[in-house]
C-alpha cells in the first residue's frame, strides 16, 4: 500500500471518529436540553399548583370574612330587637296596669250575674252618657201588651205583657202567642230559647202552635178541614196570632210545612176514635204528641233535604244560608215552654230549661211563687237519672260530662239538635258531604259529638203540668233561662205582684223594737226604689227586665248600673247575660 493511500485511510478513520464524537456530543446536548425543559415544566407546574392553592386560600379567607361580619351584624341586630321588645313589654305592662286602674274606677259598681265570673270590661260608653229616654228606648223596643176580650173566649186569661232583650246578635230567643179559633178554643203562649243559631227557635215558634191546634181539635173539625183541602176550598184559619211588629216573621217552610201539618191531621183521623176526646188528659197528651210530632217532622224534612240536595245535584243558590233550610233548622236546636189556657185550666208543656212560675196572692196579701216546670238538665237529679238509665253502663261516664250531654249540650231535652238524635251513619253523611250547610251553622256544631255510641241521646218529649186556675192565681210568668239566671222566682213574682197592685209604698211603716237605724235606712231605700221603678213601666215584662239588669240590692233599680249593662258591647254582653224573653199572662185581677 502506498503512503498516500495510508494517509487517505487514516483521514477517513479520523473523520469517522470525529463524526461519532459529534453525534455523541449532539445527543448529550439534546439530553441536557430535554432535562432543562423538563425542569422548567416542573417548575411551572409547581408554580401553578402554588397559585391555585393560594387562590383557594384567598377565596376561603374572602368567604369567612363576610360570614364573620354577618355574624357580628346579626348579633348587633338581635341585641337591638331584644332591647326594643323589652321596651314594648314594659310599655304594655304599664298600659295594662293603667287599664285595670281605669276599669276599677269606672266599673266598680257594675252588677254581674252569679256564675258568670268577675271579669270587668270597658263599656261602649260611660253610663252618664245614656239618658233615661235612651234606656227606655232600648228596654221597650220589643215591648208588647195585649188585652183579651172579657168573655168565655178568653178562657181565663185576661191578657198578657211580653218583652224580649237580646244579648246574642242576632237574638236566639223567640216568643209566640195566639188564640185557637176552632174547636174548644184556648189561648197559647210560648217562649223559645235557641242554641247553635236562631233557625230552630224561629221555625218552632211559628209551627208548634199549629200542631197543638191540630192535636186538640175534635175529629169532626179535622174532617171538615180535610174535606175543604181535598175540594181545594178555603181552609178555615186555625190561629189568630198576637205579634209585636219586631217579631221575626220569615218563611217557615212554605208548602213543606203545610204538607207535614196536613199529614199529621190525616193520621189523627185514621188512628183516633171520637170517644177518646172527652178524656180529662186529652190536652196533656195532645201537647206531648204535638211536640214530639213536630220534632219528628223537622227531622224527616231535613233527611229528605239531605238526600234530595246531595252533591250529585246542584243546590239552589243560598239554600244552605236560609234560616228555614231544613238541615240548618235540624242542626240547630231550641228549648220551649208553652202554656195552653182553656176553660179555666192551664196546661204547661216544658222542654229544656225555660220556666213557668205562677204568681199566687195569699189571703193576707203576700205573694208566693209556684213552679209549674222542672228544668231538664244535670241540676235535676231525676232528669240526670233518666238520661243515664237510657244508655248502657259502659257509657255512664261519657253520656253526661261537665253537666252537659256528651260534654256539649246543657239542656237534656230540645227540638232539633239532630246530631244528638240521628244514627252515626246519617251524621257521617252530613259531616262528610254537606260542608255548605256546616259552614252556615254555628261553629259549635261543625264537628260530630264524641262518644256517640247509642243514639238518640236527646228527647223532644215535654213534661206537662195541669193546673186549675184559682182566684188566688193572679198571673203566670213564662221566661227563658236568661231571666232565671239573674233572678229568683220569688223575686220575680214579688216584683210583678207589687207592680200590679200599685205598690202601697205610702203605707205607714210599723217599726219593731229591734229595728236599727241601718235597717230603717235599708227599708226606706227599698220602698223608694220599688216605688220609682213601679211608676216607670206599665208592662210587667219590661218591669222585670229593668230590675234584672239594674238591681241595686234593695229591691229598686240603679240607673247607672242599668245603663252600664245595656251599653255593654255585643261581643261582651253574652259573657254576662243571655237573651231574655218574658211573657206575663194575667189570669185574675189582683186583690187591692
Amino acid at each position: 500500500m502506498t503512503w498516500d493511500k495510508k494517509v487517505s485511510v487514516l483521514l477517513l478513520v479520523l473523520l469517522l471518529v470525529l463524526l461519532l464524537v459529534l453525534l455523541v456530543v449532539l445527543q448529550l446536548v439534546l439530553l441536557l436540553v430535554l432535562l432543562l425543559v423538563l425542569l422548567v415544566v416542573l417548575q411551572l407546574v409547581l408554580l401553578l399548583v402554588l397559585l391555585l392553592v393560594l387562590l383557594v386560600v384567598l377565596q376561603l379567607v374572602l368567604l369567612l370574612v363576610p360570614l364573620l361580619v354577618l355574624l357580628v351584624v346579626l348579633q348587633l341586630v338581635l341585641l337591638l330587637v331584644l332591647l326594643v321588645v323589652l321596651q314594648l313589654v314594659l310599655l304594655l305592662v304599664l298600659l295594662l296596669v293603667l287599664l285595670v286602674v281605669l276599669q276599677l274606677v269606672h266599673l266598680s259598681k257594675l252588677h254581674y250575674p252569679e256564675g258568670n265570673g268577675s271579669r270587668k270590661y270597658r263599656t261602649r260608653r260611660e253610663a252618664g252618657q245614656m239618658s233615661p229616654a235612651e234606656i227606655n228606648r232600648i228596654l221597650k223596643a220589643n215591648e208588647y201588651t195585649h188585652t183579651l176580650p172579657r168573655s168565655p173566649a178568653s178562657h181565663g186569661a185576661l191578657g198578657f205583657h211580653s218583652n224580649l232583650l237580646s244579648s246574642n246578635n242576632p237574638s236566639e230567643d223567640r216568643r209566640s202567642s195566639a188564640t185557637c179559633l176552632l174547636g174548644g178554643g184556648g189561648v197559647l203562649f210560648g217562649v223559645f230559647d235557641g242554641h247553635a243559631g236562631p233557625a230552630c227557635a224561629q221555625v218552632v215558634s211559628q209551627r208548634l202552635f199549629y200542631y197543638i191546634a191540630v192535636a186538640t181539635l175534635p175529629l169532626m173539625t179535622l174532617s171538615e178541614l180535610e174535606a175543604a183541602a181535598d175540594e181545594e176550598r178555603a181552609v178555615a184559619p186555625l190561629l189568630e196570632w198576637h205579634k209585636h211588629h219586631n217579631d221575626h216573621n220569615c218563611p217557615y217552610g212554605g208548602q213543606i210545612a203545610v204538607n207535614s201539618l196536613r199529614t199529621y191531621w190525616q193520621e189523627r183521623l185514621d188512628l183516633e176514635e171520637a170517644g177518646e176526646e172527652e178524656d180529662n188528659g186529652r190536652v196533656s197528651s195532645a201537647l206531648v204528641n204535638a211536640f214530639s210530632r213536630l220534632d219528628n217532622d223537622l227531622s224527616l224534612e231535613a233527611q229528605v233535604h239531605l238526600y234530595m240536595s246531595s252533591p250529585r245535584r246542584v243546590s239552589l243558590p243560598g239554600e244552605a244560608l236560609s234560616l228555614s233550610s231544613p238541615l240548618r233548622v235540624a242542626l240547630s236546636g231550641c228549648t220551649a215552654c208553652v202554656a195552653h189556657v182553656s176553660n179555666g185550666v192551664v196546661h204547661v208543656a216544658n222542654l229544656g230549661d225555660s220556666r213557668a212560675v205562677l204568681g199566687v196572692q195569699e189571703s193576707d196579701g203576700r205573694w208566693t211563687a209556684l213552679s209549674l216546670t222542672n228544668d231538664h238538665n244535670a241540676h235535676n237529679p231525676e232528669e240526670l237519672q233518666r238520661i243515664l238509665g237510657e244508655h248502657p253502663a259502659s257509657e255512664q261516664h261519657t253520656v253526661v260530662r261537665h253537666d252537659r250531654l256528651l260534654g256539649l249540650l246543657m239542656p237534656f231535652r230540645a227540638f232539633g239538635d239532630v246530631r244528638f238524635k240521628w244514627s252515626a251513619e246519617m251524621l257521617r253523611r252530613v259531616y262528610e258531604e254537606r260542608p255548605d250547610v256546616l259552614s252556615a251553622v254555628s261553629e259549635a256544631v261543625r264537628t260530630p259529638p264524641p262518644h256517640y255510641h247509642t243514639p238518640p241521646y236527646l228527647s223532644a218529649q215535654p213534661d206537662v203540668t195541669r193546673h186549675h186556675i184559682r182566684p188566688s192565681d193572679k198571673f203566670l210568668v213564662l221566661a227563658t233561662d236568661g231571666l232565671w239566671e239573674m233572678m229568683h222566682r220569688q223575686t220575680v213574682v214579688q216584683l210583678v205582684g207589687e207592680q200590679l197592685t200599685g205598690l202601697r209604698y205610702q203605707t205607714p211603716i210599723i217599726l219593731g223594737s229591734d229595728m236599727t237605724l241601718g235597717g230603717l235606712q235599708r227599708l226606706l231605700l227599698e220602698r223608694k226604689g220599688r216605688a220609682l221603678s213601679a211608676l216607670e213601666d206599665q208592662n210587667a215584662a219590661t218591669h222585670l227586665l229593668r230590675h234584672a239588669l239594674g238591681n241595686d240590692g234593695y229591691g229598686g233599680v240603679e240607673s247607672k248600673r242599668l245603663a252600664k249593662m245595656l251599653s255593654l258591647p255585643t261581643d261582651l254582653a253574652r259573657r254576662y247575660r243571655d237573651d231574655i224573653t218574658i211573657t206575663v199572662i194575667h189570669l185574675n185581677e189582683p186583690d187591692m
